[in-house]
């Protein structure tokens, strides 16, 4: 009975450690009396958790603050430099790469085109970035606490892409393989996941209950938040609305299937039309487009009718507060919006459209990348937290 009540205080001790960790986080600089009205925890508690987590530097004292009539406060500060966090956007033709520190803000960035998608080179490549970003990490307390990996394709929970399509993956077993090289913790996830989470915790998506992020590169991704969680589904396996079929007898898709959406709107549509107007890939359309050249104006047009009518079944199917456009069509936003807008009010039901908000990403190319990076920093946090 006593070891059972030791490890109820125990337990105890670690969630109100967790608790009062994550006030600092998110109210730094914060005093000890600010963290127990915040927390509802007493002083003295509050007090010799707090020595705890400065002796363990993730807390610092930064001097006294302002005084409501007595003795000064002394101000507490999240340490966001007591260690550092990879994370990686592995897309169909490229790798982008961000060291970040505890708070998510980005110290080194990489981006790399990945010529080669066979399975050896590509995890050559990768690790290469990797290893490159790793080096850069300046000296910490607990040094590079994970790998955040965003990738392409269907990513069960043991961190497999069991399919990418467009990457011609099947079976890769990329969290094993990375933990087997780097000894680091290592959470993969889909990268429209990545790019949701991305959103939600560093730009437009803050405070959305339900966001539907749409992550639209080489192909059409969607991360899903619903009541402000990310819905995965029963195995994990939601958010493939690139394969939604919008032609019942349309182009054949990579996945099998007759029609998807992403053959009509995504980058790789978009670059298969501009091909036939001498046009070599995005950044020379969006020059083009700058320049005022109709037929470029009309080819993005044309994606964002595309785009509307998926995302009219969408508003249509769940009602949410936001769709969000990220990814590399990001950048054509302006020549996009106007077809897409107009596409998607008429076909979506008024009553489910009347106040939805269309938005591009605010991080635009970086949501994946930084949602990649947020997931190895909420693993690193985890380990304070009473499960």
């Amino acid at each position: 009975m006593k070891a059972k009540s030791t490890g109820d205080l125990a337990l105890v001790k670690k969630m109100n450690s967790y608790i009062v960790l994550n006030s600092i986080r998110k109210h730094s600089p914060v005093s000890r009396a600010q963290i127990s009205e915040l927390t509802g925890l007493n002083k003295a508690t509050v007090s010799s958790l707090v020595n705890e987590l400065i002796e363990s530097n993730l807390v610092l004292e930064i001097g006294p603050g302002a005084s409501s009539g007595g003795r000064k406060p002394v101000l507490l500060l999240f340490n966001e430099k007591a260690g550092y966090a990879v994370g990686i956007d592995l897309g169909v033709n490229y790798i982008r790469g961000v060291l970040v520190d505890l708070n998510g803000n980005i110290v080194s960035e990489r981006y790399e085109r990945l010529k080669q998608q066979r399975r050896e080179l590509a995890f050559d490549t990768l690790t290469a970035n990797i290893d490159q970003l790793i080096a850069q990490a300046p000296e910490s307390t607990y040094g590079i606490v994970g790998i955040g990996v965003g990738a392409p394709g269907i990513v069960d929970q043991s961190g497999t892409i069991l399919f990418a399509p467009n990457m011609k993956w099947r079976e890769v077993p990329l969290q094993q393989m990375l933990h087997e090289r780097y000894q680091l913790p290592i959470i993969i996830d889909n990268e429209a996941n990545a790019g949701a989470q991305g959103e939600q915790k560093y730009g437009a998506g803050k405070g959305i209950r339900n966001l539907i992020y749409l992550s639209v590169g080489y192909g059409i991704g969607s991360g899903m938040i619903l009541d402000k969680e990310l819905y995965k589904g029963t195995s994990g396996f939601s958010g493939e609305l690139g394969h939604l079929s919008i032609a019942f007898d349309g182009k054949e898709c990579t996945c099998g299937n007759l029609g998807c959406w992403e053959l009509y709107a995504s980058e790789k549509a978009l670059l298969e039309e501009a091909e036939t107007l001498g046009f070599d890939g995005l950044d020379e359309l969006i020059a083009a487009a700058e320049q005022g050249n109709d037929e470029v104006h009309k080819l993005f047009q044309k994606i964002g009718h595309f785009l509307g009518i998926g995302i009219a079944n969408i508003i249509n199917t769940l009602n949410p507060d936001c769709v969000m456009i990220g990814n590399r069509m990001s950048r054509a936003a302006k020549w996009i919006l106007p077809s897409l807008e107009q596409t998607a009010r008429k076909r979506a039901l008024s009553f489910h459209s009347e106040d939805l908000q269309i938005r591009f990403a605010e991080l635009q190319e970086h949501s994946a990348v930084r949602g990649a990076a947020y997931y190895a920093i909420d693993r690193f946090f985890e380990q304070f937290k009473a499960i």
